[in-house]
């Protein structure tokens, strides 16, 4: 059995879709696909199902009544994947702003070097976004800065999405207790394997904004990132995370 498995939440990315999807399983290693679709209504799930007759046991859907947030739809991609017994879980958005050529990085980085969290990261090497307003790389960029300095994590990127994970991890972290659905699933997941002194690994990568389709970035997402920090390190400290 392969093992590897990318984990793609969708929601109304009918335009990208079946780009990145091709693009994930034409990479020289042979990747899975899990597609975690909110009941999309442009029809991004339907798409889906016409491509798996062409990506026979490489492709999966799994189609969830309405739209739950970004951390529960990884949560539902995680236990999928840790039923399925896949050694190395990946988190990676649809819109392309993460290049699937740099899949095999992250891969290599748990699989060949010391990672057992490895992170795609805008910042490691400085600032390598392209596309997004100075206003929107100011507020990730020091969002991570922020993070750094509530929790201790020597981490520049610590709201990144595009990550691998060893299943050793997800395996030791209660997913049923993770809540945050945005900034704040990301950070947390990161936060957690932090706490349980898993090696967390940096790789560089560049991050293109979307061209097709729109962000799910609100309002609300930020504040819960704020918030969300400070009630992660207060957990921490009376030793209920």
């Amino acid at each position: 059995m392969n093992d590897c498995i990318v984990i793609i939440p969708t929601y109304n990315e009918i335009e990208n879709i079946e780009g990145i999807i091709r693009t994930v399983l034409s990479q020289h290693k042979p990747f899975h696909v899990l597609i975690i679709d909110d009941n999309s209504p442009d029809g991004t799930a339907d798409r889906v199902l016409m491509l798996q007759s062409e990506y026979k046991d490489r492709l999966f859907l799994e189609k969830r009544a309405k739209k739950s947030g970004l951390g529960t739809a990884y949560v539902h991609g995680f236990k999928w994947a840790l039923e399925r017994k896949y050694g190395f879980i990946f988190e990676m958005d649809a819109d392309f702003s993460h290049n699937p050529n740099d899949l095999e990085k992250l891969y290599n980085a748990c699989h060949l070097g010391d990672a057992d969290l490895a992170i795609g990261s805008r910042y490691v090497t400085g600032v390598n976004v392209v596309n997004w307003p100075l206003s929107r790389v100011l507020l990730s960029y020091f969002a991570s800065v922020y993070v750094r300095f509530i929790t201790g994590m020597e981490i520049h990127d610590a709201t990144a999405g595009f990550v691998c994970y060893k299943r050793e991890v997800l395996e030791s972290i209660n997913l049923n207790k993770i809540k945050f659905v945005g900034y704040a699933f990301q950070i947390e997941m990161k936060y957690r394997t932090y706490c349980k002194k898993f090696q967390i690994v940096e790789v560089p990568i560049i991050f293109t904004d979307r061209t097709k389709g729109q962000s799910k970035m609100s309002n609300l997402i930020i504040k819960e990132a704020i918030f969300g920090v400070v009630s992660l390190r207060l957990k921490k400290l009376v030793n209920t995370l």
